[in-house]
């Protein structure tokens, strides 16, 4: 996927700040979750350009990937620019795409130091019945010693 060129916001102060948001950016739309974490994590140093980075990607038509790693640089902003990438999870939230409102649930959850919501497990089948499952015994036959086994066939 080509990105469309990021018009710079006059906050760069020379063209290697406009070079590394450029990068960084390119790299926040990896396919590998690592890479594009990594970019995120850099982005939230970068007060508003990154703020404005994270927030396209979160919201925008981009892969899964993008939305999380996104989500990521949100919640690692420090200082001043903590209270605005609340503001943009909290908005993010009631987005109509499930990804984005997903990932903006579990960032708010980890900042607020309570653990993710989980998925409901499929512990019950189609028709809501519970499935019985083999339970094992710890000892085998085999492993009993021969006084239990005479005394087991009478």
């Amino acid at each position: 996927m080509t990105l469309e060129a990021r018009k710079p916001s006059g906050r760069e102060k020379d063209q290697e700040a406009v070079e590394l948001l450029g990068k960084l950016r390119e790299k926040l739309h990896s396919e590998d979750i690592s890479t594009a974490r990594l970019a995120g994590y850099n982005l939230s140093w970068m007060q508003e350009d990154g703020l404005e980075i994270l927030r396209e990607a979160l919201f925008g038509d981009f892969s899964r990937t993008a939305k999380k790693a996104a989500a990521y640089g949100l919640r690692r902003m420090q200082g001043r620019m903590k209270k605005l990438a609340v503001e943009v999870l909290r908005e993010g939230q009631k987005h109509q795409d499930r990804t984005t409102r997903q990932a903006c649930t579990t960032a708010l959850s980890l900042m607020a130091g309570k653990p993710p919501p989980q998925k409901r497990s499929g512990s019950k089948t189609k028709s809501g019945r519970l499935r019985i499952k083999e339970i094992r015994n710890k000892r085998s036959n085999r492993a009993r010693s021969p006084e239990r086994r005479r005394n087991s066939r009478r």
